[in-house]
């Protein structure tokens, strides 16, 4: 899953565009420079030819501090860092330094933030991207929980429409045109427009039609934590490769009588196994409730349900 090309884009406050790209110049050690448009982009390119961004952002509520308080500030401390196009194995650890770097400089994502992730849709398919729209519909409730996407947030990273849901299943489109018209088909106004409202899900296929031919998943609250941006990118390219290689995947509302142990046994099923991904495990299910070891809670509750049902259980 790890081959798959990614971008990020991390919205943030607390410092302004130019000292975040100043802080990105000396980190990349790269070249920066100016564009001189409305959302005054800061570019700053590497010596391999990378061209990382910083833009302004109108959503972001924009904040400081002032002799220990957060207060309001203009427009210049509202940052979106816009990455190039990365590899996990390659790229991950720069990503991580460079927001530590931010993070120490005073950069912080408040509620108003978010975090999106562009997944290379080279490899897809009409039966892929299919399997995409039933795994995220089926893990709604589960995944936005986990996430703590507050209502705040929710117009811009909806759960999946019902109503799409139902009509892809129906149907069963075999062509990326007919997908695309069941995308659009709750929506009057002209579907080129970058900002078209059919965006605003967890995930985002108006890109994909319309846009650069990515997939966006955009149900992911702002932070300049490394470690937990490391587990939401693990997570993205994992449900990626899930759509890619699964030979179907139908909408299922996914159990939720033990949060924890439903999202590690998923997790491991799609590639969070090991060591390696222990972190990324525990900032994915630390706010759900149950025990991630044992489906029924503990070592007694499970003797209490074998109990209950005559020696048939699951560990």
């Amino acid at each position: 899953m790890f081959t798959n090309h990614f971008g990020i884009e991390i919205e943030f406050t607390g410092i302004t565009r130019q000292k975040a790209a100043g802080i990105a110049a000396r980190y990349l050690n790269g070249q920066g420079r100016s564009l001189g448009d409305y959302y005054d982009t800061q570019c700053i390119t590497t010596p391999d030819g990378q061209v990382w961004k910083f833009m302004y952002d109108g959503s972001i509520d924009c904040q400081r501090k002032e002799q220990g308080r957060i207060v309001r500030a203009n427009r210049r401390y509202s940052v979106e860092l816009v990455s190039p196009v990365l590899l996990y194995r390659e790229d991950i650890e720069t990503l991580q330094g460079l927001v530590r770097r931010l993070r120490k400089a005073g950069g912080v994502a408040n509620p108003s933030c978010g975090i999106h992730i562009h997944l290379d849709g080279a490899n897809h398919t009409p039966r892929s991207i299919r399997n995409f729209i039933n795994i995220i519909a089926s893990h709604n409730d589960l995944f936005y929980k986990a996430l703590q996407i507050p209502p705040e947030r929710m117009r811009y990273c909806k759960k999946m429409d019902a109503y799409l849901v139902d009509r892809l299943n129906q149907l069963k489109p075999k062509t990326f045109d007919e997908i695309e018209d069941i995308w659009y088909a709750r929506y009057d106004d002209n579907r080129d427009q970058h900002y078209h409202n059919s965006r605003y899900y967890f995930l985002n296929l108006h890109s994909f039609f319309h846009g650069h031919h990515t997939v966006e998943l955009r149900g992911f609250n702002g932070t300049l934590h490394a470690g937990k941006i490391r587990a939401y990118v693990v997570l993205a390219l994992a449900l990626n490769h899930q759509a890619l290689t699964q030979k179907s995947a139908r909408y299922r509302k996914v159990q939720e009588e033990n949060e924890r142990f439903a999202m590690r046994t998923y997790l491991n099923r799609i590639g969070f196994i090991g060591d390696e991904f222990k972190n990324c495990r525990e900032h994915l299910y630390q706010h759900l409730s149950g025990n991630a070891a044992w489906r029924y809670g503990s070592r007694e509750n499970v003797r209490s349900h074998i109990g209950r049902n005559g020696g048939n259980h699951e560990h």
